[in-house]
């Protein structure tokens, strides 16, 4: 048994690196470390029994087809306990036969270096893996994880590599074809590492791209944002201007009307004074339809109502919106009014003979449940994100105030498009 300690020291050490580094490139599904150690020890247990009968017969071409079938099993097996994508964990798991293979080579030829080379062998792997996952963990892990596409494009170097490492290890008794191959050899772990240090760079400039592109895109939404405030506050102002000119309009028409009914009291024209009131009342002006409480809400209503019935479009609105809401009523009366605009501007497009048509509604249940249902055009569609796909340059921005709007208050914004339909709901 003695005589089996440096085999079966070497064999533990490659496992457990191996791991350990397969653990370092790829991404642990789990956060538990039990999964991992657990996995670690079921493979130790399973190489070292398959490996003891050549341990003890010393055939070492027949361990090291153990172990890479060993590996092929790993590759597969391990998977699931990690949440890289099938292309990334190709190239983890390649990579990691690729540095397996280096290692043997060199911890063969070099293990002399050593006073007791019989375990310089255990030593130069447990070293130079240790250096490689380190490396790996410092420079490389951050970008490595970040890429997400791509990976197909470096499988076919690597593989290459992998084919032609593997091609100096068969064919013969593995020590005479490591003594006898032994330059080749280091001139391709020369050009192994070239490749990979060029991979390692692309990934380092593609992730900086990946970290441009989503600045740019975070600049972009912020001045979205920006201008759909900006026109937000410009409707605030022109319905705060419209409300001031009624009520100054209200105010000097009520003056007149008061003076003249003065006068026709303070000379006893009492009857005339009636009558006057009563022309009065018959002449005011009908009270808009009531759609709901909210004031705010229920003029915009009222005004893209009277639109989409000039339009000759049929609405469908019951709504339940109460004076208090946790939102401020002036924004939520601006998302009404762009549900409502999108919905008739869609309507206005649809081919003649089609039935124009929109349905809103509106459920109170502690949060506001908002639901528009309209027909649309044919080449209405949603993109990748699930939102509306802007069909002209300068247009869109409708929509972009009810995602802001949902996002500020922590909403929830479903669009749907079907045989037609497009629906919208919005949760706040």
């Amino acid at each position: 048994m003695t005589s089996l300690f440096p085999d079966l020291l070497r064999a533990v050490i490659t496992d457990v690196m191996l791991i350990l580094l397969l653990s370092t490139m790829a991404t642990p599904k789990y956060k538990s470390k039990a999964v991992y150690i657990f996995a670690t020890a079921i493979i130790l247990v399973g190489n070292i029994s398959a490996n003891y009968y050549f341990y003890l017969t010393g055939n070492y071409t027949a361990v090291f087809y153990v172990d890479l079938a060993m590996l092929m099993v790993i590759g597969i097996a391990l998977k699931p306990l990690f949440a890289d994508k099938i292309m990334q964990w190709c190239f983890s798991y390649i990579t990691m036969l690729n540095i397996y293979a280096v290692v043997v080579f060199l911890s063969y030829i070099l293990c002399d270096i050593f006073p007791r080379p019989i375990y310089g062998n255990a030593y130069l792997r447990l070293i130079l893996f240790s250096v490689i996952v380190g490396v790996f963990h410092k420079w490389v892990s951050k970008p490595y994880r970040k890429v997400l596409d791509y990976w197909h494009i470096y499988m076919l170097p690597i593989v290459s590599l992998l084919a032609c490492l593997l091609g100096y290890f068969f064919g013969g008794d593995i020590e005479e074809m490591l003594i006898y191959n032994g330059i080749p050899l280091m001139l391709l772990i020369l050009l192994g590492l070239s490749v990979y240090i060029s991979i390692i760079h692309s990934l380092k400039t593609i992730t900086k791209q990946y970290a441009m592109r989503e600045e740019n895109q975070k600049m972009q939404t912020e001045r979205d944002y920006l201008h759909l405030a900006a026109d937000n506050m410009t409707q605030r102002l022109k319905l705060m201007e419209e409300v001031a000119i009624q009520n100054s309009r209200a105010a000097h028409d009520r003056r007149h009307f008061n003076n003249m009914l003065l006068e026709l009291l303070e000379h006893g024209e009492s009857g005339e004074a009636a009558a006057l009131l009563q022309k009065e009342t018959a002449d005011a002006p009908k009270v808009s339809k009531i759609y709901c409480e909210n004031p705010a809400v229920n003029a915009a209503v009222c005004h893209y109502a009277g639109l989409a019935q000039q339009a000759g479009i049929d609405a469908e609105i019951e709504l339940d919106i109460p004076v208090e809401l946790t939102v401020d009523s002036l924004e939520l009366s601006m998302v009404v009014s762009n549900l409502l605009e999108n919905a008739i501007q869609a309507c206005e497009k649809l081919p003649e003979g089609a039935r124009r048509y929109l349905r809103f509604t509106c459920r109170n249940m502690g949060r506001l449940l908002l639901e528009m249902e309209n027909p649309c055009a044919a080449d209405v569609t949603l993109a990748e994100n699930g939102y509306p796909a802007s069909q002209e340059i300068g247009h869109g921005f409708g929509t972009k105030s009810v995602i802001a709007f949902a996002k500020q208050h922590d909403g929830e914004l479903l669009y749907k498009l079907e045989q037609g339909i497009f629906r919208v709901r919005l949760l706040v």
